[in-house]
């Protein structure tokens, strides 16, 4: 198996409780063909429309062989690797980083399966980010309360210019207290040498590292926590 030029992590084994439906959330059919995963990859294909050798780390675990055999779709265009997750031993998103981790190389993206960002590029963006800066994230203004208790939170300073990119100054996972907090993260790419820090971007209990980090401002980042969207 050759070396890609980038990694994503897409962790697919948490159970969806609040989704409320007999299939996995991230195979809800969003218009004929097209699932909320498929809609949540399309920025992961614009990297390999871009030229870029893409391994895409799958995480999941044994309720979730339907999302195993969706992803063949992809076999043609991504190099697949899975990866099982303990729960007992490897809980929550962070422990499904971890699990991902040794099998990345090269810059590493955290891609989740039910969230969609509106600009397919953005990826990208943010990825050639990472080669200055080292952290860089895709984000959305956000001033909702309720939406940023359920988020990544992010307060970002600045006015994005051509480039779209402002300055991250904070960052929470779903604070309880969400004042100050100004917009919420949908993916985050992070350089080699920084990856092993990923999985404290998934911990209420851990100093994030994405302060400090730049923000690629889309338009929207949708959430498909319910059928509703």
């Amino acid at each position: 198996m050759n070396d890609p030029d980038v990694s994503v992590i897409l962790p697919c084994a948490g159970f969806g409780t609040r989704f409320g439906a007999p299939y996995s959330k991230e195979l809800h059919c969003l218009a004929p063909g097209v699932t909320v995963l498929d809609r949540s990859l399309e920025a992961a294909v614009e990297l390999v429309k871009s030229g870029l050798g893409v391994r895409v780390v799958v995480v999941f675990g044994t309720h979730k062989l339907d999302t195993v055999k969706y992803l063949a779709r992809y076999a043609g265009t991504f190099q697949l690797v899975f990866v099982y997750q303990d729960g007992e031993t490897e809980p929550g998103l962070d422990g499904a980083i971890r699990c991902a981790l040794p099998m990345t190389r090269g810059p590493v993206a955290l891609v989740l399966p039910d969230i969609v960002v509106s600009d397919v590029g953005s990826l990208l963006a943010a990825l050639r980010e990472t080669a200055a800066a080292g952290w860089s994230v895709v984000a959305a203004p956000e001033r909702d309360p309720f939406v940023l208790r359920q988020m990544g939170a992010l307060t970002v300073t600045g006015t994005a210019g051509a480039d779209g990119v402002v300055t991250v100054e904070a960052a929470a996972e779903k604070p309880a207290d969400p004042s100050g907090f100004n917009a919420l993260w949908g993916m985050v790419a992070v350089a080699e040498a920084e990856a092993h820090r990923l999985p404290d971007v998934a911990r209420r209990d851990a100093a994030s590292p994405l302060a400090g980090a730049r923000a690629f401002m889309v338009e929207r980042i949708v959430n498909y926590n319910t059928t509703e969207g």
